[in-house]
């Protein structure tokens, strides 16, 4: 039985149990995934929007995920809302790094994981711009830096540098 500690905040509400469960997309919540990752690689607002993408760390095929790009002290960040699990997550570890941010025009990037005790400003700044993403956080978009150390060692971040 899932603890409050790994259960998904987002569970709490019918209507986003629709789109994740169990950290996970949905058959729904992958559908509109794939509609916010065409719509974000073709460069349409909102501009905090793109696509990564990302080769599978089994398959080797390209996977397209939408994601929402972070700007803290002039750097842009990746933050997983649905912890290190996540997919796109494991595919960068398996990549080394490498993949392509879409967004209008695709660029290749390397990210970096940032460790947990720096990255709370960046998890303050996402839980803030990510209206939908925020929902996976078990704290307000209003709260103190402090609250965001806390829970930072189980959302990985990535610090976007360019190749």
């Amino acid at each position: 039985m899932p603890t409050p500690a790994n259960t998904d905040p987002a569970e709490r509400s019918a209507h986003m149990r629709l789109f994740y469960r169990g950290w996970r997309p949905t058959l729904l919540g992958r559908w509109l995934n794939r509609f916010w990752g065409l719509w974000s690689a073709i460069g349409l607002p909102p501009r905090i929007m793109a696509t990564l993408e990302v080769r599978g760390r089994t398959s080797g095929r390209v996977r397209a995920n939408p994601i929402v790009i972070a700007m803290v002290e002039g750097r842009e960040y990746l933050v997983s809302m649905l912890g290190p699990q996540s997919e796109w997550v494991r595919n960068v570890e398996a990549a080394g790094g490498d993949a392509v941010i879409h967004q209008g025009r695709r660029r290749r990037v390397h990210l970096v994981a940032i460790p947990p005790e720096e990255s709370a400003p960046v998890l303050r700044e996402y839980v803030r711009i990510a209206t939908s993403g925020r929902t996976h956080f078990p704290v307000a978009k209003d709260a103190a830096l402090a609250e965001f150390e806390v829970i930072a060692n189980r959302y990985p971040v990535f610090r976007i540098d360019p190749t």
